[in-house]
């Protein structure tokens, strides 16, 4: 797992030092990262062997922004960030309020090709999720993002949520939970074998309904719905419990 992990982490990664000298910061970037890979895995679970429903508009789809270049691909992802930020449940999530911050259209296309070179949804959860927790860990370390508060380090989580033991079949609350960090460890330890044989519907209780979470910061709110998503917990097509809170 770990060869894979950094394989795929090494292109996404590559694609960083030409934005940062056009200004974009790591935190704009995962951001579009997140906008970019969310909507490539929604064509992915919309074709064989899935055959999922989406609710992506047709003509907001991944096969129709990746086709595109210049000029044109810019117009079109602003029309489809502003479109899926209209919809309902998780899309709204993901995309309320996104904007475009690659505004070179040959840097962007860099980064869908990136995107559209790997199948997401079959790469296993704990690969993915691992490769997003690199690139967040990352947005924490840079000093001129201050995003460390968002991003406890998950060696001091992990003993945590160990002297805690949280149980199978009960809900879990972060009031203030960042990037997801508390929440992804107590699912990493609930699922862990050698603490519980759960059984077919703990497993759909700990996937679905077991995650709760209040966040301030509305970017911070949606790298941890994708965060989690990543990790296997929640659904494409339905809400993760989490609510947004500015005020």
């Amino acid at each position: 797992m770990a060869e894979n992990i950094s394989t795929v982490a090494k292109k996404v990664k590559a694609l960083a030092n030409p934005l940062r000298d056009e200004g974009i910061g790591s935190g704009a970037y995962l951001e579009q990262i997140t906008y970019l890979l969310f909507l490539k895995m929604c064509d992915e679970y919309s074709k064989p062997p899935y055959n999922r429903e989406m609710n992506i508009p047709s003509d907001c789809t991944w096969e129709v922004l990746k086709n595109l270049s210049g000029d044109p691909l810019d117009d079109k992802y602003k029309y489809i960030l502003k479109t899926l930020g209209e919809k309902d449940g998780l899309l709204k999530q993901i995309y309320a309020d996104a904007d475009n911050k690659i505004k070179k259209p040959a840097l962007l296309k860099r980064v869908i090709t990136m995107i559209d070179s790997e199948n997401w949804v079959s790469m296993a959860s704990d690969v993915k999720g691992a490769i997003y927790e690199e690139l967040l860990k990352e947005y924490a370390e840079d000093t001129k993002s201050g995003a460390g508060q968002y991003f406890t380090p998950r060696a001091l989580i992990n003993v945590m949520v160990k002297c805690l033991r949280p149980l199978p079949n009960k809900t879990i609350c972060d009031p203030a939970c960042g990037t997801g960090g508390f929440l992804l460890s107590a699912y990493e330890f609930l699922s862990n074998p050698d603490n519980y044989q759960l059984t077919r519907d703990e497993k759909h209780f700990l996937k679905t309904k077991t995650f709760f979470g209040v966040e301030l910061v509305q970017e911070t709110y949606r790298l941890c719905l994708m965060n989690l998503f990543l990790h296997g917990i929640g659904d494409i097509n339905s809400n993760i419990f989490f609510s947004f809170n500015s005020e």
